[in-house]
């Protein structure tokens, strides 16, 4: 048989419903089992080469990234793939109701799509192992007043039709009675969360982690508290008597587990949004709006020689000097990127003050310690460890990864090594090291607060980019000469 073509890949699945690429494995299988031997859902995916998975976007699971498709659920999506040795297809239905009924159908091997694990569900699909646990929480707009339980509610409370939050709110109306929604088709959670930021609706439900991500997008979001206790996330299969997928998947959870590898996607995704400063946040967006524009070409040009996104380097410059060219330090660095005497002579950087020449000795300083750490370390780890050199010195990054080392860590993934900086500030460790004491958890905050930083300017650079999208005019039609006559 000829397969249907009809997968959308990973990177032009951004938004789309494609048909159900299982109906191929289906006729397939009837074929097979007509002959006697009915192979394997493994089986038949090894045969396509094909796993197919249904998510939905967001930035907890999957989005169009700077470098292509990403988010914490495509990446396990993807990893999973790669475990099995087979191509992902990701499939984005047109609305959040309709991935367990496509998922129960076997429109799909699998949902990676941030789904709660309830009793409801469970009679509709299967569930996989645990991941990760969040909080569902009520939320609210800085300003208005906090309720302290739902019968507080006074205003448009907004939740997305068909998730567990929903769910959640039918078991609560026995006790509170008065308790009114609106089951909301059309929108995920964070435009609802951009509703309650432009005062559109008063309340929303929303996960921990979906709204620590958020509140550096929105800041005026706020939770009040959580309408139930930890729940838990979980891929959702089909079910059937066929084990061998979910058994697959069982054994790749168990051994992302065991080599810190899930460890390692969560700080990816979520180590650095852990806290949130309304205040900073706020300050930040307006520097956007406000210091940027005069600079943003010179980042642009900078980053462009050293083969970096410009808004990372801008993150960069935001935290050494909030874009101030005339920002000093009691130690003497100075400018936008805020470099030593010794970096900029040795760099060739005349003026530190000249906002062209700081943004650029920055970006070079910035690609001398890349090129000084291993080739073996994988982005974005190696990023990571770069920018804690440009903080605390690459000698004092070496201290602390060798004393990861010795604490059993990985030398090469920025998780286990912020977690040893810090120790450079103590006599007992820094002791062990040959450039002695550094203040260690300095170093740990640059990164997280640029990583967050950077987050911001994406998001903000793609929603100015969408509206100038939306807002250009139409092209005018071809002319063309008339032909003489």
């Amino acid at each position: 048989l000829a397969a249907y073509s009809i997968a959308c890949t990973a990177g032009t699945a951004m938004g789309r419903y494609v048909l159900p690429a299982i109906i191929t494995l289906v006729i397939t299988g009837l074929i097979l089992t007509a002959c006697g031997s009915r192979p394997s859902v493994l089986d038949q995916i090894l045969e396509q080469n094909e796993l197919v998975v249904i998510t939905r976007n967001g930035p907890t699971t999957y989005y169009e990234g700077p470098d292509g498709p990403t988010g914490f659920e495509y990446e396990l999506a993807r990893r999973f793939s790669e475990y099995i040795g087979v191509e992902l297809s990701i499939v984005v239905p047109p609305n959040f109701t309709d991935i367990l009924p496509l998922t129960a159908r076997g429109d799909a091997h699998l949902a990676a799509a941030g789904l709660t694990v309830t009793d409801k569900r469970k009679s509709k699909v299967r569930f996989g192992p645990v991941y990760q646990e969040i909080t569902p929480q009520l939320v609210y707009r800085s300003g208005s007043v906090r309720p302290k339980s739902l019968s507080d509610l006074d205003g448009m409370l907004e939740v997305v039709a068909g998730s567990s939050h929903e769910e959640k709110l039918l078991e609560l109306r026995s006790e509170y009675p008065e308790l009114v929604w609106l089951a909301n088709r059309d929108d995920d959670t964070e435009q609802l969360l951009s509703m309650i930021s432009s005062q559109l609706i008063e309340y929303t439900v929303a996960d921990s982690n979906e709204l620590s991500v958020n509140r550096h997008f929105y800041p005026e979001v706020k939770p009040a508290f959580a309408i139930s206790p930890p729940e838990q996330l979980a891929w959702a299969f089909p079910i059937s008597t066929d084990n061998s997928l979910f058994d697959t998947a069982t054994t790749f959870f168990n051994k992302i587990k065991a080599n810190g590898t899930l460890e390692q996607l969560i700080e990816r995704y979520y180590g650095h949004i852990e806290t949130f400063d309304y205040v900073g946040t706020r300050s930040y967006q307006a520097h956007v709006e406000q210091r940027l524009p005069q600079f943003r070409e010179l980042f642009m040009e900078a980053a462009s020689k050293i083969d970096m996104d410009w808004r990372l380097l801008a993150a960069i410059g935001y935290q050494e000097s909030h874009w101030n060219p005339d920002a000093v330090s009691p130690t003497g660095v100075r400018g936008i990127m805020m470099l030593t005497h010794a970096a900029a002579k040795d760099i060739g950087i005349k003026d530190r003050r000249d906002p062209e020449q700081s943004i650029r000795g920055g970006a070079e300083y910035l690609a001398r310690m890349l090129r000084r750490i291993p080739e073996r370390v994988p982005e974005p780890d190696r990023t990571w460890l770069a920018l804690a050199a440009y903080n605390v010195g690459l000698g004092h990054l070496e201290d602390a990864r060798i004393l990861t080392q010795k604490n059993k860590g990985d030398s090469d993934r920025w998780v286990d090594v912020k977690k040893n900086l810090p120790l450079l500030s103590k006599k007992k460790w820094f002791q062990q090291t040959r450039y002695g004491y550094a203040r260690g958890r300095e170093p740990v905050r640059y990164v997280e607060n640029i990583r967050t930083y950077y987050d911001i300017l994406v998001w903000l650079t793609d929603q100015e980019a969408a509206r100038a999208k939306a807002e250009a005019p139409p092209a005018a039609p071809p002319q063309f000469d008339s032909p003489a006559l």
